[in-house]
């Protein structure tokens, strides 16, 4: 009984979502696969080079929110193969002209339109299926129940059942509730299907291992710069903090030994002085410990170390793990101080109420979404905090998408290939 309720619900919410994503595919797919194709062919006119590098982006934040669908709705993940524009990319007319030239050398460029006119094609039509199944058997019933008068004079066919009688309308019911249970049977599959069939599109070629090794290239010489840039405020922070008190310390516990036989009393107050400043000290160290590798999460892992994180939080918030093992520990600090930063970014940003996170592991990836509530328009670009995620996950080969219309709500995904121990 359990079984077939959970069979029920899950293929009443497979169609719910086809429903709702139908309307996305058709629209969404249909108007920028035709807007897309008028800029491109607006680039010799001039018009082309203002609106493609708008419209590819456009594209590109559709396709992601589709990514994330399909990593949370049906546990498919696919890449996000886009090449990255160059940071000393001119400005004005001339930099247009080169921000569009890049975009038109990127295949990923290319398999989007792909994707775009499968999506409002074959990929629209597994939607409709997906939910039509459970819709369709609403026809029987009513047929059944006295619908068929209507039809007494010339039959109606439901199926391939000529609706003309009450038998007959009995007769289209069974045919719907056949209907139905294939509908909650096969709910799942199609829309995963569906999601299939965009990876099909949009994932990359065998061809493009080039690019990503260049991508990977570059991510790691990132990474060598920023834990150059690390060690250096590590080094800064303990001279001008903790080492400044210890030194400090040590000058007067010298005056102390000076004073301790001619004025006692002063000797006290400089003891107070020295305590007071080392337990200053060891409060920094323990602050700066806990920016570089915090002990909640050497001790007990990446889970408990992002629950502890949300505790902290000003605003509420609710943590899901379903972690089976641990990650390799360079791992689980990229996504811990990941998620640290995608949590300060909901807080002192996004103006959230509420914000969720949901860590699991599945497929070999590591998968983590920070949901909030806020106001949204967040997105990746030079500077902000969500480009530190990137190029801190871009290290482990991982990637991040981010869908934050205006208004909200914001979702921020991360997935980081690794396995568990």
């Amino acid at each position: 009984m359990r079984s077939a309720r959970s069979r029920v619900r899950t293929g009443l919410l497979a169609g719910r979502r086809a429903f709702g994503l139908s309307f996305v595919s058709l629209v969404g797919s249909v108007t920028l696969f035709v807007l897309s194709v008028l800029s491109l062919a607006f680039i010799p006119l001039g018009v082309g080079l203002f609106t493609t590098p708008w419209l590819t982006d456009v594209v590109r934040r559709h396709a992601d929110r589709r990514r994330l669908l399909a990593a949370a709705w049906s546990d498919i993940s696919i890449p996000v193969p886009y090449r990255p524009f160059p940071k000393d990319l001119r400005t004005g007319f001339t930099g247009q002209v080169e921000r569009t030239t890049l975009i038109l050398k990127d295949p990923a460029t290319w398999r989007d339109l792909r994707w775009l006119l499968t999506d409002m094609t074959a990929g629209y039509v597994l939607l409709v299926l997906t939910f039509a199944l459970l819709l369709y058997p609403l026809e029987g019933l009513v047929l059944a129940a006295g619908l068929w008068r209507v039809f007494e004079d010339s039959p109606y066919w439901y199926g391939f059942v000529p609706v003309s009688s009450q038998l007959t309308g009995l007769a289209a019911a069974a045919l719907g509730a056949v209907f139905l249970l294939v509908g909650l049977w096969a709910g799942k599959p199609l829309l995963r299907a569906h999601f299939v069939l965009a990876r099909s599109s949009l994932a990359p070629a065998p061809g493009e291992l080039a690019q990503r090794i260049d991508r990977l290239t570059e991510t790691r010489h990132e990474a060598v710069d920023t834990a150059a840039s690390e060690l250096r405020r590590i080094e800064r922070d303990l001279h001008d903090g903790a080492q400044a008190r210890l030194v400090a310390m040590g000058m007067n516990l010298g005056t102390i030994e000076a004073l301790v036989e001619k004025d006692p009393a002063q000797a006290k107050k400089l003891l107070a002085m020295a305590r007071a400043s080392s337990a200053e000290a060891l409060a920094e160290l323990r602050d700066l410990v806990r920016g570089i590798h915090p002990p909640v999460l050497a001790e007990r892992g990446l889970g408990d170390a992002v629950r502890a994180l949300a505790l902290r939080l000003p605003v509420a918030s609710e943590v899901t793990v379903e972690l089976a093992g641990r990650a390799g520990a360079p791992v689980e600090s990229a996504a811990y101080f990941a998620v640290g930063e995608a949590l300060t970014n909901a807080v002192k940003h996004a103006g959230a109420n509420r914000i969720w996170v949901d860590v699991h592991h599945t497929g070999g990836m590591l998968r983590i979404s920070v949901t909030d509530d806020g106001k949204g328009g967040a997105a990746i670009g030079t500077g902000s905090g969500l480009s530190g995620i990137e190029r801190r996950l871009g290290t482990f080969d991982g990637v991040l998408a981010v869908s934050s219309p205006a208004g909200g709500p914001t979702m921020v995904t991360m997935e980081i290939p690794c396995a568990l121990s």
